[in-house]
């Protein structure tokens, strides 16, 4: 996986020094300090990690979480005798509970408004903590118990070093386990928009959602911490300018890489302990003068190293060692399809209509697509080819008429939808995710053909399943033949090779209909060659296809069928060879004089 170094190469070697550092002689005891505020931070950098480098969601937000957790262990433990360890759980029921309100109505949001939303409830939750009297408005709670195990209590920062880190290596696994799944592979999807995601059948809005839990989690956990290190909690470090901190500690470090979240945390809090102490000398008189530095830094990261830091450490570090060829035959095979005979009717376009206000794009459509056989949708620019395609693909909805698939009115359904029918789709402008592996990506394809969920995937429990997915998505990979760059990023591929993984991607779902939009655009003649090999033998497999095309060489050498628009009106339907003598077909692309 690309965007993230593997967590268990990393995590011996991390947690052997994590274990001998707070004994090493001569280590200060502010060092000792500084590591456990640095392991706070972690735990909701690496929430950020997921939430904005893999989700692609801005959050301004997330102290506002950790407040949750602070001031929920600080009530239960100082006002109803509480052990601090009991109060664990609830804290983090708590913090899912409010999470889930502020998720719904912030994953709803899009550009610059989803942050602007996080900064919104961010400051509302801030002042609400400093206005409640069972909180002690800006004084806080003070008093809070330490936690303690087999009656010693975690009165030291050395003793509290232990617990801090414990949790954060153990969230680092569980990031890293939850992208490593069917899961995270549709959390990743995020970044490369809706579209592609949801026409392989996975649920962004619940991926969202997803994601925004689980990252209020874990600040909620690091709250929890933060109330029983500190023994007191109020308001002030659960404001707007903590959220930002954090939020610079995930850009710095990797946005999107699970232990860029911790190199960011101890980076940023190392330099501003450093700032805080010197810029004052300097400017001689006290203020906030690190922010000026933070702002400079992550104008800096960005412009000149837009996915953080890790990465440039990450290159100088020894290459892992080399992939194992993922293939079919160590896992079992996922199940099948069933598909109808060869000949029959597995699509009906019943007088399709849409009309965009006073234009109609399509008007009365009607054709159909057979089993085994290679269907084109062809016509002049501005025909109604795409707009028709967007009906069948569920991406647009019709106005009149039907689309009748195995025997099944589609209706008004959305792409997600129209996969489960068996449907898959490529796209007119390539759409893959760069950031993961060709393999990645194709297994993309075969969401729907799993079941895993959060929890399986967190705990790793999902390998078995894992496994099939992958195998299937090699199976495909190999049939189109790009089994040589199975492990190779997405983003190193020529257009040619991309268009054809997008194939294999759509081949993962096992469609009984693919939908292809364009296949052949940019191609070189040698690469739609091996293009018209590969659907030819997948039409001899029986796979029903349907392709808009501009390339009529193309389109009459490889149909069976092909069916003509023009301004939105079927002008004609037949056999390649009556296409190319149909007197509307001839006008419409060459012109009356013609």
């Amino acid at each position: 996986m690309r965007m993230m170094l593997s967590s268990r190469r990393l995590l011996p070697a991390l947690a052997l020094i994590l274990a001998v550092f707070p004994w090493i002689p001569g280590v200060p005891a502010y060092w000792v300090t500084l590591a456990n505020l640095i392991g706070l931070a972690s735990l909701v950098s690496i929430g950020l990690v997921l939430l904005t480098g893999v989700g692609g969601m801005t959050s301004f937000g997330q102290a506002a979480f950790c407040g949750f957790g602070a001031y929920t262990t600080a009530v239960l433990s100082t006002h109803y005798g509480v052990s601090p360890w009991l109060t664990l759980p609830v804290c983090l029921l708590v913090t899912g509970v409010l999470a889930l309100p502020l998720g719904l109505l912030t994953v709803r949001l899009s550009g610059h408004f989803l942050p602007l939303g996080t900064i919104a409830w961010g400051l509302a939750l801030y002042y609400l903590f400093g206005q409640l009297d069972f909180l002690g408005r800006y004084d806080g709670i003070s008093s809070i118990p330490p936690l303690s195990l087999f009656g010693h209590p975690f009165y030291s920062d050395q003793d509290i070093f232990y617990v801090i880190w414990a949790f954060v290596l153990l969230a680092a696994v569980a990031a890293g386990n939850l992208l490593d799944s069917r899961v995270g592979r549709s959390i990743r999807a995020l970044r490369g928009g809706r579209a592609v995601a949801e026409s392989f059948g996975a649920d962004t809005a619940r991926a969202k959602l997803t994601v925004f839990v689980f990252a209020a989690l874990l600040a909620g956990l690091s709250g929890w911490l933060y109330a029983h290190m500190q023994r007191t909690v109020n308001p002030s470090p659960f404001g707007l300018n903590l959220g930002i901190e954090y939020l610079l500690m995930a850009v710095v470090g990797g946005a999107g890489h699970v232990w860029g979240a911790v190199f960011g945390a101890g980076l940023v809090t190392l330099l501003k302990d450093v700032l805080q102490r010197i810029l004052p000398v300097l400017f001689g008189g006290s203020g906030n003068y690190e922010t000026i530095v933070f702002g400079a830094l992550m104008v800096l990261v960005l412009q000149f190293a837009s996915q953080g830091l890790w990465p440039l450490i990450t290159r100088r570090l020894p290459a892992p060692p080399a992939k194992a060829r993922v293939g079919a035959s160590g896992a079992a095979t996922l199940p099948r399809r069933q598909r109808r005979p060869a000949g029959e009717a597995l699509m009906a376009v019943e007088a399709a209509r849409k009309a965009f206000g006073g234009l109609v794009a399509v008007n009365d459509v009607s054709f159909a697509v057979r089993t085994g056989e290679i269907v084109g949708l062809i016509g002049p620019n501005g025909a109604g080819k795409s707009t028709t395609f967007n009906l069948i693909s569920g991406a647009t909805t019709l106005t009149a008429g039907a689309i009748v698939h195995d025997g099944i009115a589609m209706g008004a359904v959305q792409p997600r939808a129209v996969a489960r029918m068996g449907i898959a789709r490529t796209f007119q402008h390539v759409k893959v995710l760069g950031d993961m592996t060709v393999l990645e990506n194709v297994a993309l394809g075969a969401h729907l053909r799993g079941s895993a969920g959060v929890a399986r995937s967190i705990l790793r429990l999902d390998r078995a399943e894992e496994r099939r997915l992958l195998a299937e998505a090699a199976t495909q990979i190999e049939r189109v033949g790009l089994g040589e760059l199975m492990h190779a990023p997405a983003s190193s591929l020529a257009l040619g090779q991309l268009r054809i993984l997008e194939v294999a991607r759509a081949l993962a779902l096992d469609p009984a209909l693919l939908l292809l939009d364009e296949p052949a655009a940019g191609l070189r003649h040698v690469e739609k060659q091996a293009l018209a090999a590969l659907l030819s033998r997948l039409r001899g497999d029986g796979m029903s296809i349907l392709l808009v095309e501009h390339d009529m060489g193309f389109v009459m050498s490889l149909t069976d069928h092909i069916v003509v628009l023009d301004f939105g009106t079927k002008i004609a339907e037949g056999a390649p060879a009556e296409i190319k003598a149909h007197p509307a077909v001839i006008e419409a692309y060459l012109g009356g004089a013609a």
